[in-house]
């Protein structure tokens, strides 16, 4: 879920201005919020995930970093969950994930996606689109 920012704590997680899919055309902070259901056979196992924002024709999106090489915006982490005592055998084990983005210089009236991959694995359903809104006429 897209949202103005996220946390996980405790277990849980606390969305501050979620389920937008519109925003701009200004710079803002965004944030993305997962849930995440493992497997109970899996749950054990050191998992790894990958989010990368592509544009409307799939290209990765990237920006001039502080040594003026490009880099693309993407970001990825590992998790392990283990099985939570008291949840019955057999059932998905959640983790939750709050990624937090500052301001990102992207283009009005552009159209991007964040792609999730998990273990290697992605799913059409595993994507976030938003569109920046367009710079606004002037009046004359």
């Amino acid at each position: 879920m897209l949202c103005d920012s996220a946390q996980v704590a405790e277990g849980k997680l606390y969305i501050l201005g979620g389920g937008w899919s519109v925003t701009g055309p200004g710079m803002a902070p965004m944030a993305v919020a997962l849930r995440i259901d493992v497997d109970w056979a899996q749950a054990p196992e050191s998992h790894h995930w990958e989010l990368f924002l592509v544009d409307q024709d799939g290209g990765e999106v990237a920006f001039e970093g502080p040594d003026g090489e490009m880099q693309p915006i993407e970001v990825r982490g590992d998790f392990q969950v283990g099985i939570p005592q008291g949840v019955p055998e057999g059932s998905d084990v959640p983790v939750n994930l709050a990624i937090n983005m500052g301001p990102l210089p992207l283009t009005p009236g552009g159209r991007y996606t964040w792609r999730l991959m998990i273990n290697g694995e992605s799913r059409e359903d595993w994507v976030a689109t938003f569109t920046t809104r367009p710079v606004p006429l002037q009046a004359l």
